[in-house]
């Protein structure tokens, strides 16, 4: 009898500790998104990895090695294979639109609201951030509305109208509209109370009186994105840094929690490019990225949910081309800048060769239709495992924080 009610005992005690780990909410929400980052671009950068310390096989990203991981697919209302405007609607708002458009929906009338909305709704903080210009397709999903992804202006005048906390990036795309010609978005941003700094040391100082800021990362106006991985100089700004001062910037003022998006927006552009040596620096960029939500992380374990995850794969990417599947990934290393840097014949030679050499092959410069990897970590990371659809992350991220979608 004693060793029933112990049996019992122990068993109520145990479900009691399951029950206090899903019962815990996210308070600080990170959402990362690796555009066109598919399994093969992680696999591929784990390989290089593994190989440069010597040994055949997987060495862990920052993320591949979190407890949870799932899939979701991509396609959109229009098509199978989606565009970044529509997969990040999806897994912005909840819903599927057309290939093209920014959080409206297929009737080309209807506004969507972004979960960073919702989110901000309930008193959570908001940072919006990208190693490309911060008006693209990506950041744009989680403020703007708009029934074109290349209305660059008119989405950025919504940026300051959308009240959230931080914003980084590289710059604004078309800032004084496409034909140069419209009162300058910087000047209208900061009119609307905004601040505005520019490069890794100013946004690093920032005011603790300031309330909302728009942190430029190049030294340069003239160039939307940081610089690639691969062309990067000493000194240059990198997406780690970006999301570094986010969290320091939001940290010192929220009272309920923030909520952050951060977009690797070039391994999009390497994979287009069917650049393997380009692609792999940035994947490893974005888990250095991720690294810096891990740490943080660390210190609130209980109330830090960090999610990676990609709008869709680019390139077609895959692995052993080469005869009887050897591989030598060292020989990307032999490749010293972008397909651009290098110059568009020179470069893509080089790159070709370099691809085939490490054993990569790419099917297409455009983007696919299949499922993308989800990982997740912390409060409510449970919920980001299986197979779901991309408009099924925003409605797990608010059941996590313990809202109603």
């Amino acid at each position: 009898m004693k060793k029933t009610i112990s049996t019992i005992l122990c068993i109520i005690m145990v479900c009691s500790a399951c029950l206090a780990q899903t019962n815990k909410k996210a308070k600080y929400i990170f959402l990362f998104v690796g555009d066109g980052m598919g399994l093969s671009h992680v696999a591929l950068t784990e390989a290089y990895l593994s190989d440069k310390n010597g040994k055949i096989g997987s060495e862990y990203l920052s993320f591949s090695k979190f407890p949870y991981t799932g899939f979701a697919t991509t396609y959109s209302a229009s098509s199978f294979t989606t565009c970044s405007s529509a997969s990040g609607t999806a897994f912005s708002t909840g819903y599927k639109t057309k290939n093209l458009m920014v959080c409206i929906a297929p009737d080309s009338v209807t506004k969507l609201k972004s979960v960073s909305y919702k989110l901000k709704e309930n008193g959570f903080k908001i940072g919006i951030s990208s190693n490309v210009a911060i008006n693209h397709a990506t950041p744009a999903v989680f403020y703007a509305n708009n029934i074109s992804r290349t209305a660059y202006y008119e989405i950025g005048l919504q940026l300051w109208q959308s009240g959230f906390d931080f914003f980084g990036g590289g710059n604004f795309m078309q800032d004084k509209g496409k034909a140069k010609d419209l009162q300058s978005l910087e000047e209208i941003t900061k009119n609307n109370g905004y601040t505005i700094t520019r490069g890794i040391k100013n946004a690093d100082e920032i005011s603790a009186n300031v309330k909302k800021v728009v942190a430029f990362f190049n030294e340069n106006d003239d160039v939307q994105n940081l610089s690639y991985a691969i062309n990067r100089k000493q000194g240059e700004a990198k997406l780690s840094d970006i999301v570094a001062a986010e969290i320091k910037f939001l940290k010192a003022r929220e009272d309920k929690g923030f909520f952050i998006m951060a977009e690797g927006g070039i391994i999009d552009w390497t994979a287009h490019d069917n650049d393997a040596a380009g692609t792999v620096k940035e994947v490893v960029d974005l888990s250095e990225a991720v690294q810096v939500a891990v740490d943080f992380y660390n210190k609130y374990p209980d109330e830090t949910l960090i999610i990676v995850t990609a709008d869709h794969e680019t390139g077609g990417m895959t692995l052993a081309r080469t005869g009887g599947g050897k591989q030598g990934f060292a020989s990307l290393d032999g490749q010293t800048g972008s397909v651009g840097v290098l110059g568009k014949e020179n470069g893509r030679a080089i790159c070709d060769s370099i691809n085939n050499a490490a054993g990569v092959g790419f099917s297409t410069k455009g983007h696919t239709g299949i499922f993308v990897p989800v990982y997740a970590i912390g409060a409510g990371a449970e919920l980001f495992t299986g197979k779901f659809d991309n408009t099924d992350i925003p409605r797990k991220i608010m059941k996590a924080a313990g809202f109603e979608f």
